[in-house]
């Protein structure tokens, strides 16, 4: 499969979990600090319900390791930014709440 590109930073190679994309978007149109989101595997959970939420998780190389979930599934995002984990997770919970 090809490597897609939207606005040269969100890099879309598997589906997107519903309501993910437009906060994504956001996220990197009011942040320019983010290098990029590239969103990973999709799973199915119980407990993910309601709006998206994004829970930052771990560091990674290049940025930090996130979970998405949303309408009974869960979506693995990798954040390449130098942010800490605190400033990347009020930028979330910004574009969340707008």
């Amino acid at each position: 499969m090809k490597l897609r590109k939207v606005q040269g930073k969100l890099k879309v190679e598997h589906s997107i979990i519903d309501g993910l994309r437009d906060l994504l978007e956001k996220l990197l149109n009011d942040n320019p600090e983010i290098r990029s989101i590239i969103p990973g595997v999709i799973r199915p959970v119980r407990d993910a319900k309601g709006k998206v939420r994004i829970r930052v998780t771990v560091p990674v190389t290049n940025g930090w390791k996130a979970i998405a979930l949303s309408a009974g599934a869960r979506q693995e995002l990798f954040v390449s930014t130098a942010w800490t984990q605190a400033e990347l997770e009020a930028a979330i919970a910004r574009a969340e709440t707008s």
